[in-house]
């Protein structure tokens, strides 16, 4: 099942997405907001005159009380920056105010002199999920996926020591186009960036140094995750600058292509 949020009739809404021939439409409203069930498939349906999916403006996917990142889990990005791989999973927060809707722009701030695109598999949390278990398995705390591009001010980020600053500028976390739980990270699910057409990174989830039930229990025994919360699983390498005039193009497999212009601040 996937659906996306977008706005009808005035209001932001929940939609069903369903493809037919190839080609994605919104074919039902979702009479509650997903996170509010915990199960996509749960969530009751009211049909509608389909919709184009590609034409219809979009509004972010995701509506979190927190948005929990994870640093260098791949070991081609951490070489590339420099460091070690982490022993522990390795945590940092965006703050909501940092989402970013599919094509809308990403304002480059003209305080930093190096922007950076990176990106990630987003996972957006079922139900209250604290302290889980060994052995507890993850799966009924997935609600589903969704592309991130965890923009940074590399040049901040190296300065600080701590990355709120480099991270948490507006507009520096675009997520969607839609959520869906149709795909498996475990499995291997491939992740990747063009910048103006031209690859910059190609990875896979498969390569994760700290798998995604590993990443949920870590969390979980730090901190509550409340539904509808956002966890960034970390980038590939091949990270690089974006300025102004650039289009940035986040995607990962089984949900489509994250598509946002840069512009200067």
């Amino acid at each position: 099942m996937k659906y996306c949020r977008f706005t009808f009739k005035g209001a932001a809404r929940y939609g069903l997405v369903e493809s037919s021939k190839g080609v994605e439409r919104i074919t039902h409203l979702l009479a509650i907001p997903p996170e509010q069930v915990g199960k996509l498939k749960s969530v009751p349906t009211e049909q509608i005159e389909p919709l184009p999916f590609l034409e219809t403006p979009l509004l972010s996917p995701v509506q979190p009380s927190k948005i929990v990142c994870v640093g260098r889990n791949y070991r081609g990005h951490a070489a590339e920056m420099g460091n070690d791989v982490p022993k522990e999973p390795l945590l940092f927060f965006k703050p909501p105010s940092s989402l970013l809707e599919p094509g809308h722009d990403i304002r480059r701030p003209s305080i930093s002199e190096r922007v950076d695109h990176e990106a990630e598999l987003g996972v957006i949390i079922a139900k209250r999920c604290h302290k889980l278990s060994p052995n507890e398995d993850v799966h009924p705390y997935i609600l589903g996926y969704t592309a991130i591009n965890d923009v940074s001010a590399r040049d901040f980020q190296n300065k600080d020591g701590q990355w709120a600053r480099a991270k948490g500028f507006d507009t520096f976390c675009p997520a969607g186009p839609l959520v869906t739980d149709e795909i498996d990270p475990w499995k291997g699910v491939s992740v990747g960036t063009r910048v103006n057409g031209q690859v910059r990174q190609q990875g896979n989830t498969r390569d994760f140094v700290f798998p995604l039930d590993a990443l949920i229990h870590y969390i979980s025994n730090i901190m509550t995750l409340m539904p509808g919360d956002l966890i960034c699983t970390g980038t590939p390498e091949g990270v690089g600058p974006l300025v102004p005039g650039d289009v940035v193009e986040i995607s990962v497999e089984g949900v489509g292509t994250l598509r946002n212009p840069v512009v200067s601040d």
